[in-house]
C-alpha cells in the first residue's frame, strides 16, 4: 500500500492544505454520511474555513475528519465534502459531511479563518482484479454476518443495501456503522490501510459481536425463564392458600396441608396393622419436611403406592370343581397333567375353607407350579385359563430378558425415580392378594453386575418364605402365599437347580398328531377364520385336510406353525374370491392343499422311494433327541476311510458337546472289544479312519442318548447291513453294552410318531415312562424295551440278504 503527495489541489479527492474538523472520541471511515453540530466552535470553525476556502476552488467545501482520543489526534484521518449546511433535527445548526476517503496527516501550514490546516496525502488502496477466491469467500462471510446481525435488529431495509456492495473496501468501511465497535476498534479499521486486511478484521469484530451475543441472549432467557418460574410458583401458591382460606372460612376443608388429607387416608384405608404403623410413621415425616424437600415427593409417592395396594381385598374362588374342569377341557385340548393339577388344587382348597383351614401358620394355600415344555403347547394362555376356572384375576409377569435383580425385588426409595419390583406391581394390577400370576419365561432370566433376578426370585417362589415377603421399595411385609404362581420354561436345565426345587414341575411334552387335529378344528379354524373375514358356513376344512397340515406340512410339539398354516389358508381363499377365482361355500379337502399353499415339507422316510431313504446305505442309523422346540428325529452316519489316505483314528462333525464325543468314544471302544463275537471286521477299526457325523451341523448337540444310535451306525458300517428305516432308537450304552435309561423318553416317542416310525428302541429301566405317552400313540408304535447293545442290533440291522427298500418284520 503506498502513500503518494497530492500536488493538484483541484480534484476533491486530491488534497493538500485541508481545514481539521475535531471528532472527539469519535472516528468515521470512508463511505459515511455523518450529520455534525455546528454549535461547537471548532466544528464551526473547520466549516466555516473550508467554505471559505471552497471560494477560490471548485467543488464542494473540503475538510478534513481527524479522530482526536484522550486530546491526541490520529495519525490518519479522512477526507470529507460538506454536502450541505442547515439545523439539525433539534433545531441546531449543522451540517452534513460525507466521508470520501483516507488521508494521511502531515505538517501545520496556515489558511483562511480560525481553523487548524495541515497538509493531507491520499492513501492509495490497491484492490487485485479479478477478486481472488478467498477474498470473494471472505466477502462472503462478512455479508452473512451483518444480514445476521441486521436481521436480529430489525433492519431490513439496510440488508439489500449491504448485499449490493461488490467493492471490498466500500464492504469493510461499511462496519463503521456498527454500534458495539469501540472507539479503539474503528481507529484500527481507519489505519488498515490494505482493503483485504480490513475486511478480515471487520469481519472478526463482528462474529466475536455475534458470539457474545449469542451468550447474552442465552443468559437472559435462563434468567428470564427463572424469573417467570418463580414469579408463577409465587402467584399460584398465593391463589392457593387463598382458596384454602376461602374453603376453611366455608367449613370445606378443615385445617392443615396435604399430610392431613395422608393422614386421613391412612387411617381409613384398610390395613395390616404394621403396614398401618409404617405409614403413618412417614405421614409424620411428610409434615416435618418442607415443600422444597424431595423426600416430601418420596414419601408421597411410597404412600400412594401403600394405598393403592389391595392388602386385605381377595376375590372368592370358584369350588364349582365340575365347571372348573369344564373350562379348562373347554379352553384347551389335551393337557391332562395340568388339569388334574389344577383341579386337585382347588379340591383341597374347599376342603380346607370348609374346614376352617383357610390360614395354616400365617400362611394361606397358594401353589407353585411350574410348566416345562417346548414352544407353542399353550404355556402362556394356559395361565389365562386357569385364572378363569379359579376365578381368580389374572396378570402376566415377563422375565425374559431381566438382568437386574431389583426388577423383581423393587429399587431402595433413596434412588431416584425408585420403584417397587415386578411382584408388588403385578398384585397391584390385578386389584386382589390371591391372583394367578403367570411368570413367563422363567428360563430367559440372565444375571449380570446388578445381581441375579432368579436369586431374588427364591423368596417370591418358597411356600415356606412368601408369606413375609419383603419388596425393598416398599419395607414391609407382604403376604404372597395366597397367589398361584404358574412359571412358564422351555428348557428345564436353564431354570437353577434352587430355584426348580421351590417349584411343582409339570411337563408338557407336545400334542399327538389328533390332538392337533382337535386343537386345530376347536380353536385355531374359528379364531383365524374370524381374523381372515371369514365365517364358519363360507369355509370349511375338512379333517383329512387338518390331519395332513399336522402330519406333512407342520413337525412340531406345539401347535404355532399348525395355526400359521391354517391362516395362510384362509388368506388363499379370501384372496381367489375376491379376485373371482372361488366361489363360497368352499370345502378344503386333503387334495386341494398342494393346489393352495404348495407342497408338503415333512414327508415321512417311510413314505418315500427306498432309494431316496436315509438309511437307503450302510452306517446310517435313526435316533431320537430332545431339543428346545421338543422331541426330534435325529440321523447319525458314520463311514469308514480308505486305509491308503491316512491314519487310524475317530474324526466326529457336528457341533457335538463333550457328552456325545465321548459316547462315540465308548460306541467305538464297545465294538474293537466285543466285535468278533458280533461277527464283525473289527479289523477295520484298527486300520481305518472312523468318521461319525450328526447332519445339521450348524445346530449345538450333546447328551448321551445317541450313544446306541452310533453303536448301530458303525454296526452297520461294519457288517455292510442296512438299519431298517422304520426303526429309531435311543440311549446311553456303556463299555459292556449295557443300555442305560435316558430322559424325555415321551417327547422322544412323539417325535417318532409324527416322523413316521413305528418301531422304536428304549432302555429297559425306562419301560415306567411310557405310562406318560399317550395311548393313541403307544397303539401306533411298536416299543422294545432292551438292556443290552446286541438286542438293539439284532431289531435294528436288516438281514444281510435283504434289499435296501425291504423292511422285515420286528424281532
Amino acid at each position: 500500500m503506498a502513500a503518494e503527495t497530492v500536488s493538484s489541489p483541484s480534484s476533491p479527492d486530491a488534497p493538500s492544505a485541508l481545514p481539521v474538523l475535531p471528532l472527539d472520541d469519535e472516528v468515521v471511515l470512508p463511505g459515511m454520511v455523518v450529520p455534525l453540530d455546528l454549535s461547537d466552535s471548532e466544528v464551526r470553525a473547520a466549516v466555516e474555513a473550508a467554505q471559505a476556502a471552497a471560494g477560490t476552488t471548485p467543488g464542494k467545501p473540503r475538510v478534513l475528519l481527524v479522530p482526536r482520543i484522550d486530546g491526541t489526534y490520529a495519525a490518519t484521518g479522512v477526507l470529507g465534502t460538506v454536502e450541505q449546511v442547515g439545523r439539525l433535527a433539534d433545531g441546531d445548526p449543522g451540517a452534513l459531511v460525507r466521508a470520501r476517503s483516507r488521508v494521511r496527516i502531515g505538517a501545520g501550514t496556515t489558511g483562511p479563518g480560525a481553523a487548524l490546516w495541515v497538509e493531507g496525502t491520499r492513501v492509495a488502496e490497491n484492490v487485485p482484479e479479478p477478486l481472488p477466491g478467498h477474498v470473494t469467500e471472505l466477502m462472503k462471510e462478512y455479508k452473512a454476518l451483518a444480514t445476521t446481525w441486521l436481521k436480529k435488529r430489525g433492519a431490513w431495509q439496510v440488508v439489500d443495501r449491504v448485499q449490493a456492495i461488490d467493492d471490498v473496501a466500500a464492504l469493510a468501511d461499511n462496519s463503521g456503522y456498527s454500534p458495539f465497535l469501540t472507539t479503539e476498534q474503528k481507529v484500527e479499521l481507519l489505519e488498515t490501510a490494505d482493503p483485504v486486511a480490513r475486511l478480515k478484521l471487520a469481519t472478526q469484530h463482528l462474529r466475536d459481536h455475534l458470539a457474545e451475543q449469542d451468550v447474552a441472549e442465552t443468559i437472559a432467557k435462563d434468567v428470564q425463564e427463572g424469573v417467570d418460574k418463580q414469579q408463577r410458583e409465587f402467584l399460584l401458591r398465593r391463589q392457593l392458600e387463598a382458596v384454602r382460606k376461602e374453603l376453611r372460612d366455608l367449613g370445606g376443608e378443615k385445617d392443615g396441608e396435604e399430610s392431613d388429607d395422608y393422614r386421613a387416608r391412612v387411617e381409613a384405608a384398610d390395613l395390616p396393622e404394621k403396614v398401618r404403623e409404617a405409614a403413618l410413621k412417614e405421614v409424620d415425616k411428610l409434615e416435618r419436611s418442607s415443600d422444597q424437600s424431595p423426600e416430601g415427593s418420596w414419601i408421597r409417592t411410597w404412600l400412594d403406592t401403600v394405598l393403592e395396594l389391595p392388602w386385605n381385598t381377595r376375590t372368592e374362588d370358584a369350588y364349582d370343581i365340575q365347571g372348573a374342569k369344564a373350562v379348562l377341557d373347554a379352553e384347551h385340548s389335551g393337557l391332562g397333567d395340568v388339569k388334574e393339577r389344577i383341579t386337585e388344587y382347588l379340591a383341597v382348597r374347599k376342603r380346607r375353607t370348609e374346614r376352617g383351614l383357610g390360614v395354616i401358620g400365617g400362611r394361606r394355600g397358594g401353589a407353585v407350579l411350574a410348566l416345562v415344555g417346548p414352544p407353542g403347547v399353550g404355556k402362556t394362555s394356559l395361565g389365562e385359563s386357569v385364572a378363569h376356572a379359579m376365578g381368580r384375576e389374572f396378570v402376566r409377569v415377563a422375565l425374559g430378558g431381566v438382568r437386574d435383580e431389583a426388577e423383581i425385588r423393587g429399587h431402595r426409595r433413596t434412588y431416584v425415580g425408585a420403584l417397587p419390583g415386578r411382584i408388588v406391581r403385578a398384585i397391584k394390577e390385578a386389584g386382589s392378594m390371591n391372583p394367578v400370576v403367570l411368570l413367563d419365561e422363567i428360563d430367559k432370566v440372565g444375571s449380570d453386575f446388578r445381581g441375579d433376578p432368579a436369586a431374588a426370585l427364591l423368596e417370591v417362589l418358597d411356600p415356606a418364605q412368601n408369606h413375609t415377603f419383603r419388596d425393598h421399595y416398599l419395607e414391609v411385609e407382604l403376604d404372597l402365599s395366597d397367589v398361584v404362581f404358574l412359571a412358564t420354561a422351555n428348557v428345564l436345565e436353564a431354570i437353577p437347580e434352587a430355584l426348580l426345587d421351590r417349584m411343582e414341575l409339570v411337563r408338557l411334552d407336545g400334542y399327538t398328531e389328533d390332538e392337533k387335529v382337535v386343537i386345530a378344528r376347536d380353536h385355531l379354524l374359528p379364531r383365524q377364520l374370524e381374523r381372515a373375514g371369514l365365517a364358519a358356513e363360507e369355509v370349511t376344512i375338512d379333517e383329512s385336510a387338518l390331519r395332513r397340515l399336522a402330519g406333512e406340512y407342520t413337525r412340531e410339539a406345539g401347535v404355532r406353525t399348525l395355526e400359521r398354516s391354517i391362516a395362510r389358508l384362509l388368506r388363499k381363499v379370501a384372496a381367489q374370491h375376491e379376485l373371482g377365482d372361488r366361489e363360497l361355500p368352499f370345502t378344503v379337502g386333503a387334495e386341494d392343499l398342494r393346489a393352495l399353499i404348495g407342497r408338503p415339507h415333512h414327508v415321512p422316510e417311510s413314505a418315500q422311494d427306498p432309494a431316496e431313504r436315509r438309511t437307503a446305505v450302510p452306517g446310517v442309523a435313526t435316533g431320537l433327541a430332545v431339543t428346545g422346540a421338543g422331541g426330534d428325529v435325529l440321523f447319525v452316519e458314520a463311514s469308514l476311510a480308505d486305509p491308503e489316505t491316512g491314519a487310524a483314528g475317530l474324526t466326529l462333525t457336528g457341533q457335538l458337546g463333550d457328552v456325545m464325543k465321548e459316547s462315540a468314544q465308548i460306541a467305538l471302544s464297545f465294538l474293537r472289544s466285543h466285535g468278533a463275537e458280533l461277527e464283525l471286521p473289527v479289523g477295520d477299526l484298527k486300520d481305518r479312519g472312523v468318521h461319525i457325523h450328526f447332519p445339521a451341523g450348524a445346530v449345538p448337540k450333546d447328551g448321551p442318548s445317541a450313544g446306541v444310535t452310533m453303536t448301530t451306525a458303525l454296526a452297520s458300517l461294519l457288517s455292510g447291513r442296512l438299519v431298517r428305516t422304520d426303526v429309531a432308537m435311543t440311549g446311553e450304552v456303556s463299555l459292556t453294552g449295557r443300555v442305560l435309561p435316558i430322559g424325555g423318553v415321551k417327547q422322544k416317542l412323539l417325535a417318532a410318531h409324527r416322523a413316521g416310525v413305528t418301531t422304536v428302541i428304549i432302555p429297559k429301566r425306562n419301560e415306567a415312562d411310557l405310562d406318560d405317552v399317550p395311548a393313541e400313540v403307544l397303539e401306533k408304535l411298536d416299543v422294545h424295551p432292551v438292556t443290552d447293545v446286541r438286542q438293539v442290533l439284532e431289531l435294528a440291522l436288516a438281514p444281510a440278504d435283504v434289499a435296501s427298500g425291504a423292511v422285515p418284520a420286528a424281532a
